[in-house]
């Protein structure tokens, strides 16, 4: 893998998690739970097109990796980083890899 792909797709995993924790918990705080339903379209929806339709991300070889797993990893070290809950940063990383795993499963199936 060649450097600038290595930086785009670093880049790529940093700005989901990133998204998340900035703009989630404000768009349903300000909304409630039609929020939650917005920001998942709106977040979710932007950093994929811009990691697989845009080719932000680059994947090589036979390996993948789902949207769950730069989630999980971005958001449990932004806990520890800022000194929230680090046993429920694990709680959520770990569902985040078992989610991860299953996603990236069912979509082998295809």
């Amino acid at each position: 893998m060649t450097l600038p792909a290595i930086i785009t797709t670093m880049a790529g995993g940093f700005i989901f998690p990133f998204l998340l924790r900035l703009i989630w918990g404000k768009m349903c705080e300000d909304w409630g739970s039609i929020g939650g339903y917005m920001a998942a379209g709106f977040i979710v929806g932007t950093t994929w097109c811009l990691n697989h339709g845009v080719g932000l991300m680059v994947q090589s070889g036979g390996a993948w990796v789902d949207m769950a797993f730069a989630a999980g990893a971005g958001l449990f070290v932004a806990s520890a980083l800022s000194g929230d809950n680090v046993p429920k940063g694990l709680t959520n990383l770990l569902f985040a890899i078992i989610g991860g795993t299953l996603g990236g499963f069912i979509l082998s199936l295809l």
